[in-house]
């Protein structure tokens, strides 16, 4: 029988992993394109439709599709409060999840 210790750090680990699983299967994608087509779309494309953008950023496709940006690496670089090469965004965790729901789907 496993030790406390790893029954504790086991079960810790199952309910981060459900506590994020949530936040994502409650996601917003339309909300999270809301997001991006009024804060990025002026630098990124965030829509295969979009006719402007900048071509020294990555895509939300590109984005969406790279294994360097999972779910918490997203969530990170957007919950900064400062971005050298983005404006401070202020957005609330849900809007975060709503938006990382919207670029993951690019990439599917």
């Amino acid at each position: 029988m496993p030790s406390k210790p790893i029954l504790r750090t086991c079960w810790s680990a199952a309910a981060t992993l459900l506590e994020f699983t949530g936040e994502s299967a409650a996601a917003d994608r339309i909300n999270g394109q809301r997001i991006a087509e009024r804060w990025c779309a002026e630098c990124h494309v965030v829509a295969s439709g979009q006719q402007q953008g900048s071509d020294k950023v990555p895509t939300f496709a590109q984005i969406g599709g790279s294994k360097h940006f999972d779910e918490a690496s997203l969530a990170a670089f957007l919950m900064a409060p400062y971005h050298s090469r983005m404006p401070n965004l202020s957005l609330t965790r849900s809007e975060i999840s709503d938006l990382i729901a919207y670029i993951r789907s690019h990439g599917r």
